[in-house]
């Protein structure tokens, strides 16, 4: 395909998707997302906001200095504080951004930031040149300057601001739909007035950042770029703040398959989307619903019976886009009970996973346990299993054993130990039901008292021998958390779920 114009990724779901509430992920976590994007090659990854918290500062600081391929992104408020914080955790990488912000909507000057639009444009100018002397440092580093709720903004007053910033030295200029207001035709045009408003625009990057209050972020970015947008901002999964933001896969999709229409193409390693869009979902508890475009387990599946005859004569009847193009393919026997350790590694490195001798050592304990219960590993069980073994290291809580009776004619009752700190803690629960008894079980172990939000079984892979995947959302202190574990067995995952639950809500000081 012959295309004038590149189209750059730019992935928040480090930073605006761990926003989605109960969206909790650990330094250990946020690196192995961020490998796992750099395999996907987008070309910026937004690894967090510094200076939110010591804990976000070094996991941006960590994928700075160990994720190579895309640039490594920080966000900061349009402050001296953050923008300096921010600098000194992105400044590693092979290319660093600084990512600052300022509100220009009358609503959010007013209520929000509370400044007037000349202390706007003169904190513009005062903290965009402090980003850019920074960047200065390093040869490869650049600054993005985005005018928060922008979609809202008196247009002529934004175009100052947008000229302004490209004056004092930020080469991508973004355009956020903030709060999902916006409407594809009229965003369209709103990016085309800002081009004639100021023609500066013209010799930078411009980017948009839709959110999906209105279910429209991909259709505004997409209109975005036919109006001339050269970068979009995007979240795997469409994860994000309130209803989330623009789906990576839906605008890299759609420009891939439209691409004649929309004369542009991206670097997106397109194989990689299902994978990557797994991976999410595990780390961060959220489930991909059924019916989600290019990544739900119905996507590619076709229920009427002329669609299937059609899809079996001829593909492009009915699909517009092959599962392969985005990495899904049959879960196949990829190993067995004989295999050893020299297999199991070849197999996850060509995964994607690059473990060491000790990993290794946990994961293939972990294969041979399922392979002697299964009659089939498939490459979906890997992954699974892979990373709940890497998760495990990471937690504060370990559920160490746990029994469980339970029946139609007795009160459930649940014993539980877990470790905690390297000191064995034990409770126990009678209760009505057997998921709600080892919850409480664990509740009276570790000192807390959890409200279960939501719980949600699947099977990992066909066959009555899968592993389970259990979900769970528990409130502790009003705030949510998601916990997510697989296991053959559905108890022992729901007890693994509500522990890594209660290890995020530990990780964010509430417990």
């Amino acid at each position: 395909m012959s295309s004038s114009r590149y189209i750059r990724i730019f992935d928040t779901t480090l930073r605006d998707g761990e926003q989605a509430p109960g969206a909790t992920l650990n330094r250990a976590e946020k690196l192995e997302l961020a490998q796992q994007l750099a395999r996907l090659r987008v070309d910026i990854l937004e690894a967090g906001f510094p200076i939110a918290s010591p804990d976000d500062f070094a996991a941006v600081q960590d994928i700075a200095t160990a994720v190579k391929g895309p640039r490594i992104a920080g966000l900061a408020r349009a402050r001296e504080e953050d923008i300096r914080v921010c600098w000194d955790a992105v400044k590693a990488a092979e290319a660093p951004r600084i990512h600052t912000f300022i509100s220009t909507s009358p609503v959010h000057m007013k209520y929000q930031i509370r400044k007037t639009p000349d202390e706007v444009m003169a904190a513009t100018r005062s903290m965009v040149t402090l980003a850019a002397g920074l960047a200065a440092q390093h040869s490869e580093a650049d600054v993005e300057f985005s005018a928060m709720d922008a979609s809202r903004s008196d247009p002529e007053f934004l175009a100052q601001v947008l000229d302004l910033a490209v004056q004092c030295g930020a080469t991508t200029i973004n355009v956020p739909d903030t709060v999902g207001y916006a409407l594809p035709l009229e965003f369209g045009d709103f990016i085309r007035e800002l081009y004639r408003l100021a023609p500066s625009l013209r010799d930078v990057h411009v980017s948009v950042h839709c959110h999906d209050d209105l279910g429209l972020a991909t259709a505004n970015s997409l209109a975005a770029v036919r109006a001339g947008a050269t970068q979009v901002e995007c979240a795997v999964n469409g994860i994000g703040e309130r209803a989330g933001n623009a789906s990576l896969e839906e605008v890299v999709m759609a420009l891939r398959t439209r691409g004649a229409y929309f004369e542009c193409e991206t670097g997106v390693e397109t194989t990689e989307i299902a994978r990557t869009s797994r991976l999410v979902s595990t780390l961060t508890g959220y489930q991909i619903q059924p019916n989600k475009a290019i990544v739900g387990r119905n996507a590619f599946a076709h229920e009427s019976g002329i669609h299937q005859a059609g899809v079996l004569s001829e593909a492009s009847t009915f699909e517009i886009m092959t599962p392969a193009d985005v990495g899904v393919t049959d879960s196949d026997i990829v190993l067995g009970k004989h295999s050893g350790r020299h297999a199991l590694r070849a197999k996850l490195a060509e995964l994607g996973y690059a473990l060491s001798d000790t990993e290794l050592d946990d994961a293939f304990k972990r294969f041979k346990d399922v392979a002697d219960k299964k009659k089939r590993v498939t490459v979906l069980d890997l992954e699974a299993l892979v990373n709940e073994e890497m998760r495990e290291r990471e937690d504060h809580f370990t559920l160490r054993s746990f029994v469980n009776q339970s029946g139609s004619a007795i009160i459930p009752t649940t014993q539980v130990e877990v470790l905690v700190g390297g000191e064995v803690k034990k409770g126990r629960s009678f209760s009505n039901g057997s998921v709600e008894s080892v919850f409480a079980a664990i509740d009276d172990a570790v000192g807390i008292s959890g409200s279960l939000a939501d719980y949600q079984v699947r099977a990992i892979s066909s066959g009555k021998d899968s592993l389970a995947e259990v979900r769970v959302a528990v409130e502790v202190n009003g705030r949510p958390f998601n916990g997510q574990a697989v296991s053959l067995d559905v108890m022992e995952a729901s007890a693994k779920a509500y522990v890594r639950a209660v290890n995020n809500a530990a990780a964010a000081g509430e417990v």
